[in-house]
């Protein structure tokens, strides 16, 4: 009897001991994404587009998909017809691959907002961003263009990520 309780008392002290041990090389974790800071967090309009842009210049559709609106529609001006052009998300999530795949190096960057108009329960936006981007594309010279994109962005509450349900190109290419 006097042995189980020299045991329980070595363990208590033992668990007591390494309980007050800290790691200063294992940090406490912290909520949240933490990518956030890094890919954008896009429950945030700035976040968002961040988020989009690391997509583009890590050419990773896994971080560009979740933001594209399953009901998403891209339009741009065919200036040579004079007509406008759109395609849905299945095409937008394919051309997007091509670039990424058939690319060395990507680089987009946003540059001032024109305008931003956002509804009063916060879960519509309408962003006006000017950009530049230049692509890289394996065995042909670089490709830049500039210009505005106007966003639609949607959410179903105000806290949730924001999703790209409409974008008008309105670039110079």
């Amino acid at each position: 009897m006097k042995r189980g309780g020299i045991y329980i008392a070595l363990l208590l002290s033992t668990l007591l001991c390494t309980a007050g041990c800290i790691n200063p090389f294992a940090p406490d974790e912290k909520e949240g994404d933490p990518f956030g800071d890094l890919l954008g967090d896009p429950s945030t309009i700035e976040g968002f587009y961040t988020r989009f842009q690391s997509a583009y210049e890590i050419r990773d559709t896994t971080l560009y998909g979740p933001l594209i609106h399953p009901d998403f529609v891209f339009t741009f001006r065919d200036q040579f017809n004079g007509v406008d052009v759109s395609w849905g998300r299945s095409e937008e999530m394919s051309s997007t691959q091509n670039i990424f795949t058939q690319s060395t190096d990507v680089q987009l960057r946003w540059s001032n907002f024109i305008s931003i108009l956002t509804n009063d329960d916060k879960t519509r936006s309408q962003v006006v961003r000017r950009f530049d981007l230049s692509v890289a594309i394996r065995g042909s010279d670089l490709l830049r263009t500039d210009g505005s994109a106007s966003f639609l962005l949607t959410r179903s509450d105000s806290t949730s990520d924001w999703r790209l349900i409409n974008w008008r190109d309105e670039s110079e290419i």
